[in-house]
């Protein structure tokens, strides 16, 4: 034990023996301190001359300042709680010490005292500075810190220590405010915890709305009956699917399903989520084969998002249906690379317009029914033909993944297309297992074929270096309403070593032809309305154009000029145009036409509503077209139709005068082709520039039929194009004329020059500025009466051809 006691003019002459100041009272402190073994310091002042006198002691090994004894010991207390030990935080205090300011005191080996901190508080103004700064930067380094408290008059350490305990007051604050928000989310979890349990203890049916199971049963007796529950909801799902994929029912399934089946999406309880929980995501790890019920299982995938609606209107677990999916792609596949090789006993050469048709019986016998058997009233229509295509074939199979690319291709053959979503991206950037579930119009240019309207899985696979296939199949198959499906249909794609392409492309679709009439049977079973060479012979034109319009060797008629973007734009337009006219025949392309009349044998005629459309005027539109026989040849046809001379007596735009050609652009090399591109004027003035009318028409014809289309365009909107402007707002309303084969011979081969053709009229007039304005029966018999004429007038052409070759034969 030691004790020191110093005494600075200690004066005891007013202490009475009681008296804090006495040395009895000392002494008898003293003595206690000396029991307790504590090392005691202790400053006495004079009570005479310092009223405040205080005793501080300082006990090793129990903390800082346990016991103070002086007059103000509240007082006193609560001072010495404050200093040193304490930083306050929120930057509107600040402790002197923390800054490295010291106390008055001085402190040393001889004095003993522990020197006290000072307890300081920042001014408003700086505080404000202080705040500012940190919103602005809450880590300044050590410049930012030096110049900020050069400005504040604050020491380094001081800002320093200052932005340490405001960081550490905002990461207290946002733990409060997150504990506060998963307290609350735990407080919502646990309602809906107990809420579930009150369900499961009282059950109630969907149906009755009475107790779904009365009294107290095992918890093995519910587990099985919730087991029951889900196999019978998973045979019936499994046998929907059997029947819409098949075409038949899952027989061979009798009462049960093989043990060791997962489940799929189904509803937990009796009777179908009577309990009211949440259906479970389990995968179910079987594939079809579709032709024995069962196959090899798939590897299972995922779900990425809630079931989706399929053909049916059915709700199927989206890995299960993905499964489905991919295995009926690959399926496809393999049949499609089977029908691409050389085997002589499936494929029969055809007589109309080339290519080759699938021999039914030897298919049969080849490959098992993908899609199940043939439904009641239809029938098949299988061909295959090859091109050579001017793309390679990465960017071909890029395009035909692309549904917009995709549908401008195949110009006036797709009249609406989209993609509903993707089963497979695909390997890396590669296009090479990419799955897409689509649905498309496929459509022949005449009112009196029915658009097909088909939902398809498309599977593109890389097979080597250079060789691609798609395939398209349908998954629609037996929707109520549809008339077609798509068996495994679609390209093989080799490259060649000058950048293009040799494709072969195998169409294969069954069809009801109730809806077909009869003078369009021969043309859809010969395989060039929608067969494999109707899809080669527009691939081929297509790209042809783009080469053709992109090439500076491309040379205009009449001397004219055109600049590449100025023929980019006019090519665009034109391609516009032509969409706009098959889509008003054949009622196509995402517009919402309404049938006025649609008589046997006559004009049909539909009207739609045009309100703030770009690239359409504002208004009523009526299109009317109407498709009739003619005895000619469809290429002959086509040769009058384009014959200026001739063009008065059927077009009511060039009455009594040809039309001058002002531009002609071609759409292939060959300048014996009759696609073109051309604008024409129609002069009613002595000046052809004064009151003349501007025709814009695109022209296109193949070994499968011709397409003729025109509009009237205002003179201002197309030389914005020819000088490379946007196409897009020029309004157009088109008409022209479709021209297909008839395919009927009298006897087995046709002579050369012999055969009809079928050719569709077409015609869009806007009848009324307003769109919700009532049409007349004034305006519908003057486009009857417009259609009517021009269909006679073509006849006359046509019957004076005939006696013109007559005599001069």
């Amino acid at each position: 034990m030691y004790v020191c006691f110093l005494f600075f003019g200690l004066y005891f002459s007013d202490c009475s023996p009681g008296c804090f100041h006495s040395p009895l009272y000392l002494l008898g402190f003293y003595l206690i301190c000396h029991c307790l073994k504590i090392k005691i310091s202790v400053i006495l002042i004079s009570a005479t001359t310092h009223p405040s006198l205080q005793l501080k002691p300082k006990m090793e090994g129990l903390g800082d300042h346990v016991g103070l004894i002086g007059e103000n010991f509240e007082a006193n207390l609560g001072r010495v709680r404050g200093d040193g030990s304490e930083s306050r935080s929120g930057g509107s205090d600040n402790v002197e010490g923390a800054s490295g300011d010291e106390q008055d005191i001085p402190a040393g080996p001889s004095s003993g005292l522990r020197p006290r901190q000072k307890y300081h508080r920042h001014t408003p103004y700086q505080i404000q500075e202080l705040e500012a700064s940190f919103k602005d930067n809450p880590h300044p380094d050590e410049k930012e810190r030096l110049a900020l408290g050069k400005k504040l008059n604050l020491a380094n350490k001081q800002v320093k220590f200052w932005f340490q305990n405001r960081r550490t007051q905002m990461k207290t604050q946002m733990e409060r405010h997150e504990n506060a928000i998963l307290k609350q989310e735990n407080d919502k979890l646990r309602i809906e915890n107990i809420a579930m349990k009150e369900a499961i203890r009282a059950p109630v049916c969907n149906n009755c709305g009475g107790q779904a199971m009365v009294g107290d049963i095992s918890i093995d007796e519910h587990h099985i009956r919730i087991e029951n529950a889900r196999l019978r909801d998973e045979l019936d799902r499994v046998s929907i699917l059997a029947n819409k994929f098949l075409g038949r029912p899952l027989s061979s399934f009798g009462g049960s399903l093989p043990l060791g089946m997962g489940s799929f999406n189904l509803e937990l309880g009796v009777g179908r989520n009577g309990y009211g929980l949440n259906p479970m995501d389990v995968g179910l790890p079987m594939g079809l084969d579709y032709s024995n019920g069962i196959s090899n299982v798939l590897p299972l995938m995922s779900p990425s998002r809630p079931g989706m609606m399929v053909a049916g209107g059915v709700g199927l677990d989206l890995s299960y249906e993905k499964n489905m999916f991919l295995d009926l792609a690959m399926s496809a596949m393999d049949e499609l690379m089977k029908l691409g090789q050389n085997n002589n006993l499936l494929w029969i050469g055809n007589t109309e317009g080339g290519g080759e048709v699938l021999d039914p019986n030897e298919y049969t016998r080849n490959f098992p029914l993908c899609l199940g058997m043939k439904p009641h009233g239809y029938v098949s229509e299988a061909s295959r033909a090859s091109g050579v295509v001017m793309i390679n074939s990465v960017a071909l199979v890029d395009a035909l993944l692309n549904v917009n690319q995709w549908r401008d291709m195949f110009l006036g053959m797709i009249g609406s297309s989209s993609m509903i979503d993707v089963i497979s991206g695909g390997t890396g950037d590669s296009r090479n297992g990419v799955v897409q579930l689509m649905q498309a119009e496929i459509q022949l240019v005449s009112p009196s074929v029915p658009a097909r309207q088909m939902r398809f899985i498309r599977y593109c696979r890389q097979h080597a270096e250079g060789v691609w296939a798609v395939v398209d199949v349908s998954v629609d198959a037996g929707r109520e309403g549809s008339t077609s499906r798509r068996l495994p249909s679609g390209c093989i794609v080799h490259d060649m070593p000058n950048g293009c392409s040799k494709v072969m492309w195998i169409e294969h679709t069954e069809y009801n032809e109730s809806g077909v009439p009869q003078h369009y049977r021969p043309l859809l079973r010969s395989g060039l309305g929608f067969g494999a060479q109707k899809w080669i012979a527009t691939l081929q034109r297509h790209f042809e154009c783009i080469a053709t319009i992109m090439s500076p060797d491309t040379t205009i008629e009449n001397g004219s000029v055109l600049s590449p973007g100025g023929k980019r734009s006019l090519a665009s337009l034109a391609q516009r145009m032509t969409a706009n006219f098959c889509a008003g025949v054949c009622a196509t392309g995402g517009h919402k036409w309404e049938v006025v009349s649609n008589e046997p044998e006559a004009a049909r005629i539909l009207i739609r509503k045009s309100l703030n459309n770009l690239g359409d005027p504002s208004g009523a539109v009526l299109s009317a077209s109407m498709s009739v026989w003619m005895p000619i040849q469809h290429q002959r046809l086509f040769a009058l139709m384009l014959n200026e001379e001739l063009r008065s007596k059927w077009d009511v735009l060039s009455p009594g005068s040809a039309m001058q050609n002002m531009i002609c652009l071609p759409k292939t090399q060959d300048l014996g082709n009759l696609n073109t591109i051309s604008l024409r004027a129609n002069a009613t003035g002595p000046n052809a520039n004064q009151n003349s009318v501007l025709v814009l028409q695109d022209s296109a014809t193949d070994v499968t039929g011709s397409l003729m289309v025109y509009a009237a365009v205002d003179v201002e909107a197309i030389t914005v194009v020819m000088n490379g402007g946007d196409s897009s707002y020029v309004a157009l309303l088109p008409s022209g004329f479709a021209i297909v084969p008839d395919c009927v011979a009298e006897s087995g081969v046709k002579a050369e020059g012999e055969g009809g053709s079928l050719l569709t009229v077409g015609f869009q007039i806007l009848v009324n500025d307003l769109p919700s304005s009532n049409i007349k029966m004034e305006s519908v018999n003057t486009v009857i009466n417009l259609i009517t004429r021009t269909v006679q007038g073509i006849k006359d052409v046509i019957h004076s051809d005939q006696q013109g070759r007559q005599i001069s034969s």
